[in-house]
Formats: C-alpha cells, sequence, structure tokens
C-alpha cells in the first residue's frame, strides 16, 4: 500500500481500526526515507521506532486506550530535545550531543502515541532561508532537485512534501516554517506566539521562536497543533486556553484584508512578477466567497529590518553558552580559556551564524543600542498596534508568502541581503506575535509551487484553519 498517499488523518484511522498496523507504516516509511537519502531531508532515522510502533500496536490488539496520533510517524527537526537521541542544530558545534531530557513538544507527541521516526534537516541554529547553512549538506527541494528546500525548516517540509513522514514539526522564527512550506507545497503554520511550549527547544530568537507542524493538509496540521499546543510550567511565556476555546465563530461572511503596503512592494519587486499575477488571480476568485476589504499597515514593511535587529540580538546572547567549554565541541591546542573560546567558536559555527553574532553583537554595543535595538523595539510595538487596528476591520489577512518559488541551490548563499529579503512577507506575524499560515496554491512558470498566507489576530488559529479550507474549496483543490 502507498501509505505516502494517505494523509495523517486517514493513516491514524486506518491503525486504530487495524486496517493496517503502525509497524507497517512505520517500516514503509523509513524504508521511504532510506530511498530518497539523496535528498538530505531527513538526516537519522531514529533505531527503536520500529520497535514503538510495535508497543502501539499490541495496545490496540489489546483494547487499550490510545491517544489522537497513535501509531503515526512523525519527524522533528534538528533542533528538538528528544531524550537519548542526537541533537545537532546542523551545526558542527553540537553534532555529538545527545539529549538529556525531551522537549515539551516531543513529550506531548509521545503522550498521544506518535511515533517520533527521526530528525530533519535544517540551517545551522535555524538561521537561514535555504538550507543550505548545514553541516549535513544541503537539503534539496521535493520538487527540484536543484532547487533550495527553503529554510530554516527546510527538511522537515520537504520530507513531508516527497512522503517521507506525513507529518514533521519544524521551527519559525522569521518565516522558518512558512517558507519552506511555501517552496515544497506543503501547508505550514506559524502559531501565536505563546502557543507552543519552547520548552527543550535550542534557543534561536526566543521572543519570536514557535514550534509547529508541517502537514500535506490543513486538518492535519490542525490536529498536531491541538496535540503541542497549551499551557507549560517550563515555559512561562505560554498562554493558557486552547485553539478551540479562543474559537468564536461568525455568523456571516469572513472578511479577507489585503494590505495595499504589501501589494505595492509586491508590484516594484522584479522577480515577483509571476507571483504578483497568481495572487491577484486568486483574490478575484475569493470575491464570491469572501468579503474582501483594503487595510492600512504603514509600517508592515519595516518589519524585515526590524527582525534582523532583533533576532540577532537575541542570538547573540543565546548562543553566549556555546562556548567549547561545556558541552559543544573544543577546539584543540589552545592555550588559555580565551583562545578556547575564541577558536572553538570560530571552528564550531558556520558563516550565516558568525555573520548574526556580529550584527546582534554590534546593534547591543554601547553607542549603538539606542539607535538600533531599542529604536526596533518601538517599530515592533507600532507594528502590534497597526495590525490591531487592521483586524478589527477584517478576520484575517491575504498575502503571499513568498516573493516567489524556490531558487537554485547556490544562487544566493554569497549574497545575504538577497536571501533575507526571502522573508520579506513571513517576517511580520513574528514581529506582532500573530498566527500565520502558508497554503499550496499556484504554481509557478517553471512548475514549482506557490504558497498563500493568511494572518489572523492573536489567538486566531481556528480562523486561519477555517479560512483556508474555504479558501482551498474556492479553488476546487486544484493549483493555479
Amino acid at each position: 500500500m502507498e501509505f505516502e498517499k494517505l494523509s495523517l488523518i486517514e493513516l491514524c484511522d486506518g491503525i486504530k481500526s487495524q486496517k493496517y498496523t503502525s509497524k507497517e507504516v512505520v517500516e514503509y516509511f523509513v524504508k521511504r526515507c532510506e530511498e530518497k537519502k539523496d535528498l538530505k531531508a531527513v538526516i537519522e532515522v531514529f533505531n527503536d521506532a520500529i520497535y514503538c510502533a510495535e508497543e502501539i500496536d499490541e495496545k490496540i490488539k489489546r483494547g487499550e486506550k490510545v491517544g489522537v496520533l497513535a501509531g503515526v510517524p512523525i519527524a522533528i527537526k534538528d533542533n528538538i530535545l528528544y531524550n537519548g537521541k542526537k541533537m545537532g542544530c546542523a551545526s558542527k558545534f553540537m553534532q555529538d550531543f545527545v539529549a538529556p531530557y525531551s522537549s515539551t513538544v516531543v513529550e506531548k507527541l509521545l503522550k498521544e502515541g506518535a511515533v517520533i521516526i527521526g530528525r530533519t534537516n535544517m540551517d545551522e541554529f535555524a538561521m537561514g532561508g535555504s538550507c543550505e547553512n548545514t553541516c549535513y549538506g544541503s537539503c534539496h527541494n521535493a520538487i527540484d532537485f536543484d532547487c533550495v528546500a527553503g529554510g530554516s525548516s527546510g527538511g522537515s517540509a520537504v520530507a513531508v512534501a516527497a512522503g517521507l513522514v506525513p507529518c514533521a514539526i519544524g521551527t519559525d522564527t522569521g518565516g522558518s516554517i512558512r517558507q519552506p512550506a511555501s517552496f515544497n507545497g506543503v501547508v505550514g503554520i506559524k502559531s501565536t506566539y505563546g502557543r507552543v511550549s519552547r520548552y527543550g527547544i535550542v534557543a534561536f530568537a526566543s521572543s519570536l521562536d514557535q514550534a509547529c507542524p508541517i502537514t500535506k493538509t490543513i486538518d492535519d496540521c490542525e490536529l498536531v497543533l491541538s496535540v503541542i499546543e497549551g499551557r507549560d510550567i517550563h515555559d512561562g511565556t505560554t498562554i493558557s486556553g486552547t485553539m478551540k476555546e479562543d474559537y468564536k465563530p461568525k455568523d456571516k461572511r469572513l472578511t479577507l484584508g489585503i494590505c495595499k503596503q504589501i501589494i505595492e512592494k509586491l508590484s516594484e519587486i522584479e522577480g515577483a512578477k509571476e507571483g504578483y499575477r497568481k495572487y491577484k488571480l486568486a483574490v478575484e476568485k475569493l470575491k464570491d466567497t469572501f468579503d474582501i476589504v483594503e487595510v492600512d499597515i504603514p509600517h508592515i514593511t519595516s518589519s524585515l529590518a526590524c527582525y534582523y535587529i532583533i533576532a540577532p540580538a537575541e542570538a547573540t546572547s543565546n548562543l553566549a553558552r556555546f562556548d567549547g567549554v561545556k558541552y559543544t565541541r573544543r577546539a584543540e591546542g589552545t592555550k588559555d580559556l580565551e583562545s578556547v573560546y575564541v577558536q572553538s567558536r570560530s571552528e564550531g559555527f558556520g558563516r550565516e551564524v558568525q555573520r548574526r553574532i556580529v550584527l546582534g553583537n554590534f546593534v547591543l554595543s554601547s553607542g549603538y543600542f539606542d539607535a538600533y535595538y531599542n529604536k526596533a523595539k518601538k517599530v515592533q510595538r507600532l507594528l502590534r498596534r497597526e495590525f490591531k487596528k487592521a483586524f478589527e476591520s477584517c478576520d484575517a489577512l491575504i498575502m503571499p508568502t513568498t516573493i516567489g518559488t524556490a531558487f537554485k541551490i547556490g544562487e544566493k548563499l554569497d549574497d545575504p541581503i538577497s536571501m533575507y529579503m526571502e522573508d520579506l512577507f513571513t517576517v511580520p506575524a513574528n514581529i506582532a506575535g500573530i498566527p500565520a499560515i502558508s497554503i499550496p496554491y499556484a504554481k509557478g512558470e517553471n512548475g514549482l509551487p506557490l504558497g498563500m498566507q493568511f494572518m489572523a489576530d492573536e489567538r486566531g488559529e481556528e480562523v486561519l484553519f477555517e479560512v483556508g479550507k474555504k479558501f482551498q474549496e474556492t479553488l476546487g483543490g486544484k493549483l493555479l
């Protein structure tokens, strides 16, 4: 049976009804991971995955109660801790690190019977937009082998798109789930900040990071997010309540907002012509299903500059613990403590991570703190107010996920500014702390997928799922 063609929910139902066993399903996906290892999406398959599947099968045979994800294989990004398993953040610094405990996300997945099948490739310490900044070798796009996977959760998106797993968990700090989801034609969500616990996940920018699922369908995404959400005593930033509790159904047609500043920016970008045309075509088709209004978010295009001050500043602080002394790789031939720090960090961190550490130190340095970091935080507060005002006149915002389709491997690796521009439409949601989802809706002239992005107000994930399903129904389940 071709299990990769089934959705996660269909696999769950089949395993629980004993139409097939979890062992059969897991063995099938383990084999696919091996067959498609050239994609460099799944970097390690855990050797106890089949044993865990057999345990689930035994429980089902005995008629015991099992979780909603019982027996279904799920992969996790290489910055998420799973007790006793390696976790390397795709960095030479962390290659031999073994997790001493499990993250809250993993604990919740295991509690509901999921089989954690392996770990996925990523940009080093989640810093990058192409999954090329990795010690495991560049991850390849699931549709075009010569193109990038997107980043930083490129391995997770490719694993789902290529049918290596029905679901993978990624992290999103500035678009790291949504951008690769768009590039590979799958569904990816970034939840409200605090919806999902960050405990046991290696921090990039603590005020922006969120772990969320990448799946083939919106329904699958909704189910997995409902499993990993929730308050956590280990993470003081988590919010109380569930998505279902926060949802207030509308008794009228939903309203989509088009941000005029985004449209102006989109029309100015040379490489966005095809994406702009498909976006306008999709919006035109939606007018029979949704009310469409124009909204004003004056500082939304300042999000990118704001992000590339706040994120590196927080990363600089978070990465200070990786010093070659405690649990990371230590350089050889060092003379004193200072040389241990300098040589270990120089050898351990890749170019992009080093670049962001330098940038973070600069914006936090004496004399520049007020000019950059403080000003960026003021812009962030202003943006959050502007988003609040925009959602007074619409239920969700609609905009492209990315400027265009996936680019060639190596094309932008030596042009960091061009690479950073890929985050233009995704970073606003992280800066504002609101949920956003990317849903495949079109193909570019090169045949590669494009994602449509929807954003909702804080705690508005269920609005996004409702809008997304209506959006797909309107398009008839076809790509434009």
